[in-house]
């Protein structure tokens, strides 16, 4: 078994939105949304990636808002900033960037467009590894990304001592079980809707586009899986599915967005080319925001028992 340089805290993290406020970072709405997360306890914030629209992002923008989360989560939880890119040069650059920026691990895309070859895949991997001294975290989704990590070439990336965990996007049950078979990586569960599976297939955790909306239902029912109490992470896992169903109708984060716009947390404008929801969909989520999700707020802010 490697001996690995960190090891990742068990839980759920969450890939944090992007606010924008007229084609604009919203600073004061991602200070607000961090520190939302950080109060419900998440084991970490993942800041800059897929989720937070990282590919519309500059430098700049990349810079503060790894910073700012570094900052506001030091020895609350942890930071696993998105640096990986289609390219292997450039992926090492913004990876030893956000070690500068603080961030406690940084999370590695595979290379989109690309295409790469399963050995393409590995070597790029081993590259980066190999040039930082920052733990590394794998995410795999092919849905975005055009390309399969296959079990087999993680568990062959799992000697590099950096390389510390994957999160598992895939969407296919059976691969999640063979990759967790294959190795001692640790593996997140990339699909708010297969949580409860991939939690019982052996996953230590979730990196989730839920917790944006539910952080502290969606660290309960972990919290109740990881205690034994299966019953109730079942019924916790169920009460937030047809949240979970809302937030991809249309492409990931437009429907969340709108909905923490609903809740008065942050402007619900995505950056183009991500265009704002189409009118069916917005009555949609609204009408899920004014029931389901009510209720469920409810039931975190203490307001229900």
């Amino acid at each position: 078994m490697t001996e690995r340089i960190w090891t990742m805290p068990d839980g759920i993290y969450t890939a944090l939105v992007t606010p924008f406020k007229d084609g604009a970072l919203d600073k004061d709405a991602w200070e607000k949304l961090v520190a939302r997360q950080i109060e419900a306890g998440v084991a970490g914030l993942v800041p800059v990636g897929c989720t937070g629209e990282a590919a519309t992002l500059d430098l700049g923008e990349r810079e503060w808002m790894v910073r700012h989360c570094a900052e506001a989560a030091r020895g609350r939880c942890a930071v696993v900033a998105g640096s990986g890119t289609n390219a292997t040069g450039t992926t090492i650059e913004m990876t030893l960037l956000v070690k500068e920026w603080g961030a406690d691990a940084a999370m590695l895309i595979t290379p989109y467009y690309n295409k790469p070859q399963q050995h393409g895949l590995a070597a790029h991997y081993r590259n980066v590894a190999r040039a930082v001294e920052i733990p590394l975290v794998l995410y795999n989704v092919p849905g975005r990304t055009g390309v399969n990590m296959l079990p087999e070439t993680a568990a062959s990336l799992a000697d590099e001592p950096n390389i510390v965990a994957v999160k598992e996007a895939s969407g296919d049950l059976d691969q999640v079980e063979t990759l967790i078979g294959l190795c001692d990586l640790k593996v997140f569960s990339g699909e708010d809707g297969q949580n409860f599976q991939i939690f019982g297939l052996g996953a230590r955790g979730a990196i989730s586009v839920l917790s944006n909306l539910l952080p502290r239902m969606a660290v309960g029912m972990w919290n109740a899986w990881r205690d034994g109490e299966i019953a109730k992470a079942w019924w916790m896992f169920r009460q937030m599915d047809p949240v979970v169903k809302a937030c991809f109708i249309e492409s990931n984060p437009v429907p969340v967005k709108a909905m923490l716009a609903m809740m008065g947390l942050c402007d619900g404008a995505p950056r183009l080319p991500l265009a704002p929801p189409l009118p069916q969909t917005r009555e949609r989520l609204a009408h899920l925001h004014d029931t389901i999700l009510a209720d469920l707020l409810a039931v975190e802010s203490g307001a229900e028992r």
